[in-house]
């Protein structure tokens, strides 16, 4: 199963970036790709969410369960949809000096193997711009700080 990873720190609170991770139902607002969203189901541990994306005229829709440990983690495990398989997990971590530590994961695996490998070609830049968008985000929502948003290799 293909993999990406992306690690960044940011200037926000750990409680601020996973509430901002956890709003499943505004992601169409400024994730791309992201044509519609639909909570089945919320509560403080445990959500189950429709997400559909799109390109031109491609669309597809995803049903995921998505564990949630306040404010640490976040854990988005696929149900149905066109992949065979997707996880991604969200971690939050304190740091001392202000801020937090955001590691994000994704593991994915397509029902077709060719698709894979055409699909994997690009899905490290999808990645990585939907890593920036939640970045922007968190800007937009609890504005700028002294401190600046970093990768961490």
């Amino acid at each position: 199963m293909p993999g990406i990873r992306e690690t960044r720190v940011l200037p926000y609170s750990c409680e601020q970036m996973f509430d901002l991770v956890a709003d499943v139902a505004r992601y169409k607002e400024f994730l791309p790709w992201v044509v519609a969203t639909r909570v089945r189901s919320d509560s403080e541990t445990e959500m189950t969410a429709d997400m559909v994306v799109g390109f031109k005229n491609l669309r597809e829709s995803f049903t995921s369960k998505v564990s949630k440990q306040r404010p640490e983690m976040i854990d988005v495990q696929y149900i149905d949809g066109p992949l065979k398989d997707l996880d991604n997990r969200w971690y939050f971590e304190a740091l001392p000096g202000g801020g937090c530590k955001v590691d994000f994961s994704v593991d994915f695996t397509f029902k077709n193997r060719v698709f894979e490998a055409l699909a994997g070609q690009y899905f490290d830049r999808a990645f990585r711009k939907m890593v920036t968008a939640f970045e922007d985000r968190a800007m937009q929502l609890y504005g700028s700080s002294n401190s600046s948003a970093h990768s961490v290799a």
